[in-house]
């Protein structure tokens, strides 16, 4: 998959609430608030499941009760239609 332009990535953005462009990495994060540790890893565990199946990973830090997703694809050294797809999965697990 191709990567996309500043430009296309910003317009994208639309499509993804919540989410925000990390601009000098070129990836998108999200962070979530779950109500405590227990919740948040659960919370992982369930969007995990969704990824493998999609052979996609992105990068998870769970801190006390606070999950930060951050998506890019290292292949095509930025963002492309696959990221933002993603991002869309999550949100729907949260």
């Amino acid at each position: 998959m191709s990567r996309l332009s500043l430009e296309q990535v910003k317009l994208y953005l639309n499509k993804v609430p919540g989410w925000r462009l990390i601009e000098d990495r070129m990836a998108l994060s999200r962070t979530y608030q779950c109500r405590d540790f227990s919740t948040a890893v659960s919370f992982v565990n369930r969007v995990a499941e969704l990824l493998d199946q999609d052979s996609h990973h992105v990068e998870i830090l769970i801190k006390q009760a606070a999950v930060t997703f951050t998506v890019t694809t290292r292949e095509a050294c930025g963002l492309t239609g696959k990221d933002f797809a993603l991002a869309q999965t999550i949100s729907k697990v949260s």
